[in-house]
């Protein structure tokens, strides 16, 4: 089988397509025909090497953790053969979905819903994790929370946004021109363009921040939170989870850093909201051929929602 591999860390360059034996699967697993596999910041992360120190430095590795696919061989799983589903890799920092088939862990595969696309419900595991993950960090929130998302309309912000406003809190989103009507229709009261004005230059101050795009930071971000609020941090560098835990000991101003894991818990939630109306924007569907564009495209940021691979286009 075909599958996107790379030999050393690097940019987009050292993705390569690579034969591979089909994998068979063992006792809990099922074997997945892929269909689409989306793009996720953690993907580069670790094949930059930022984050060798949990995915380890040996080759080769595949990319890409969440997919959507078909069934190919259900095992002793509840599944059939032919069933469409939606899952995510085991272990994100070692395994990958940039492949014609996966062998996964049946209890990290779902059903697809009927109304969603393959690259539409490749796109829920990990940032709708993510989002459910960060509205828990928030603790309690209601009207009355002022809450910022920096970075909003890319595949976190799209699912956080619509989530937000289902509980009614107070969202502030900063995003670029294109983003606002985005952010607008997925439940922010207040658009920040930040090609026209500094959201560091406001006197708005939030009791969370959640910093999407990776670019403000837990210090810049002190200057506009209240005295007792959260900064969540979805994108910390492997320094910061250890030293997060010892600040937050003698300060008000909380880091928060998020560490997401999909499970059947969420994505049962997620489909609810799929199902409620959440909306998935599929900003641009790559062929697989062009997997190294597709990471060249994501790294650029500045899109709408996802970014999707597709495999296997024909039945």
């Amino acid at each position: 089988m075909k599958a996107i591999a790379y030999q050393k860390f690097g940019t987009a360059a050292v993705l390569q397509t690579v034969e591979q034996s089909k994998p068979s699967i063992k006792d809990g697993q099922v074997l997945v025909k892929i269909k689409a596999f989306s793009v996720n910041p953690m993907d580069w992360k670790i094949r930059k090497g930022e984050m060798k120190l949990m995915s380890g430095s040996s080759f080769p590795k595949k990319t890409g953790a969440d997919f959507s696919g078909i069934i190919e061989d259900a095992g002793n799983s509840t599944f059939k053969k032919g069933d469409e589903i939606f899952g995510v890799v085991k272990n994100m920092m070692k395994d990958g979905a940039s492949a014609e088939y996966v062998a996964v862990p049946a209890s990290l595969v779902w059903k697809k819903p009927e109304q969603l696309s393959f690259a539409q419900a490749a796109s829920i595991p990990v940032v709708g994790t993510a989002a459910l993950t960060a509205l828990e960090k928030m603790g309690n929130i209601n009207a009355e929370t002022e809450i910022l998302v920096n970075g909003a309309t890319g595949g976190f912000g799209m699912f956080l946004l619509q989530l937000l406003k289902q509980k009614g809190a107070r969202v502030t989103a900063v995003t670029s021109t294109k983003g606002s009507e985005f952010a607008k229709t997925w439940g922010a009261q207040t658009v920040i363009d930040y090609s026209k004005e500094d959201v560091m230059s406001q006197s708005r101050l939030y009791d969370i921040i959640i910093d999407l795009s990776g670019k403000m930071g837990y210090e810049a971000a002190k200057k506009i939170m209240k005295p007792k609020s959260r900064f969540l941090n979805p994108t910390p560098q492997p320094i910061e989870i250890p030293i997060s835990f010892f600040k937050n000991l003698f300060t008000e101003k909380k880091h928060i850093i998020i560490l997401a894991s999909p499970s059947a818990k969420y994505s049962a939630e997620l489909t609810t909201a799929v199902d409620k109306g959440l909306q998935i924007e599929v900003n641009h569907v790559f062929p697989f051929e062009q997997t190294q564009q597709a990471y060249q495209y994501a790294e650029q940021g500045g899109f709408i929602g996802k970014v999707v691979v597709e495999i296997n286009s024909k039945p």
